[in-house]
């Protein structure tokens, strides 16, 4: 046997595809990213005045409306949104862990901020806000979930 296909056989012994819910996981960090991205890229005022529309407008009670900083948190969403993108269509258990890092990380920084500055807030908002930051991390954190094991060949 040669070197390089006992390298290949190594490697794809330990290979794993995305399981259910990396997958699930992964779909909903595109959607999430792609939604809040896009619309606070390209639509900076807009974001700042009526985020996230269905739960209230948590953004314009936190501050004055600053487009560099919107903007920049839609560049900052797209970015882990094409880092999901291509976890999507090249899946492995590196990439996951990656991937599992940079939203994890995002996310709990992103909650730890929020949940010390709800004082401003209504009790329904707060609590919208904390519960959608939580199933946020919950997603990065679902990142880190072994795959199912690559078929020897």
């Amino acid at each position: 046997m040669s070197e390089a296909s006992a390298r290949g056989r190594a490697a794809d012994r330990g290979a794993e595809r995305a399981g259910p819910v990396q997958k699930g996981a992964l779909v909903a960090s595109v959607v999430i990213a792609g939604v809040v991205g896009l619309w606070s890229y390209f639509l900076p005022e807009s974001f700042y005045d009526h985020f996230p529309v269905v739960l209230g407008e948590w953004i314009s009670q936190d501050g004055p409306y600053n487009e560099h900083l919107v903007r920049d948190h839609g560049a900052m969403y797209l970015a882990l949104g094409a880092g999901s993108v291509f976890g999507l269509f090249r899946p492995s258990r590196h990439v996951y862990q990656l991937l599992g890092v940079a939203w994890t990380v995002f996310g709990v920084l992103h909650i730890a901020y929020h949940v010390g500055h709800l004082g401003h807030m209504s009790t329904a908002d707060a609590i919208g806000q904390v519960t959608v930051l939580v199933v946020a991390v919950l997603l990065a954190v679902a990142l880190f979930v072994p795959g199912r094991r690559a078929a020897s060949r």
